[in-house]
């Protein structure tokens, strides 16, 4: 029987009872049609998975009671943040969505010299609340029970300016770039890779990025569209320093 995983915001414990959020609690009553005594797996980010019973349930509303809970091991042991220029439209809604199921640790939506993306102030709001719902389905999906922190929207040139020293492997994705994901080697600090958005990166984003210490890695001999390039690369590194 497939497992129905619900992500919720409060803090949980065995023996508590908690109300589902509305959109998850219609989906379970509406779409599901699940009753009263059907379980379901509840997690908020915080590592674990906590099995509940369903007490009571209408087309709104849907009470459940915690039973127990169990610590999820399934992280990736590589901490990667995706520095994304930000794609038009659902583009961006896969590029969250994959890079979470991907392992991810943080994503951070960029604007560069070449975005075509302009968000003001309420708009920049809610696209960042859309795409953490959408992360959280993508962990509702594939098993996580941590979420990947995603940033607020900012410029390329903000970003650099507040990077810690801590160690993480500086990346950005450049055709023409020296090294491939076989050659790197990472520390416990993990890596930052830069993706540009449709137009890719320009000249003074790469000279902004070089000077911040970040080296070009290559993916192959073809140019990736960049709601397939993240994702490639995501898969590429997890595979050989990560996941696999």
């Amino acid at each position: 029987m497939r497992q129905i995983r619900i992500h919720v915001e409060s803090a949980l414990e065995p023996g508590t009872e908690c109300a589902l959020p509305t959109q998850a609690a219609e989906h379970v009553g509406r779409v599901l049609r699940l009753v009263a005594g059907d379980p379901l797996t509840l997690f908020n980010g915080d590592g674990h998975d906590y099995a509940a019973t369903i007490l009571t349930i209408d087309k709104r509303k849907v009470v459940v009671q915690v039973q127990s809970k169990q610590r999820i091991e399934n992280e990736s042991p590589l901490r990667l943040t995706l520095v994304q220029g930000i794609a038009r439209g659902e583009k961006m809604d896969l590029i969250v969505q994959k890079a979470t199921e991907l392992g991810v640790t943080r994503i951070v939506p960029l604007l560069t010299e070449r975005s075509e993306v302009r968000l003001d102030a309420a708009r920049a709001e809610k696209r960042l609340a859309h795409w953490r719902a959408v992360a959280a389905s993508a962990c509702e999906q594939s098993g996580r029970a941590r979420m990947p922190e995603i940033l607020a929207t900012q410029t390329l040139s903000n970003w650099v300016a507040g990077l810690a020293e801590d160690g993480a492997l500086r990346l950005a994705l450049l055709p023409d770039a020296a090294h491939s994901s076989r050659d790197l080697r990472f520390t416990q600090a993990g890596g930052l890779l830069v993706v540009g958005p449709e137009g890719g990166l320009g000249e003074r984003d790469i000279e902004l990025l070089e000077n911040a210490g970040f080296e070009g890695l290559r993916l192959g001999p073809r140019i990736l569209r960049t709601e397939t390039a993240g994702l490639a690369a995501l898969a590429s590194l997890q595979a050989l320093h990560g996941d696999g």
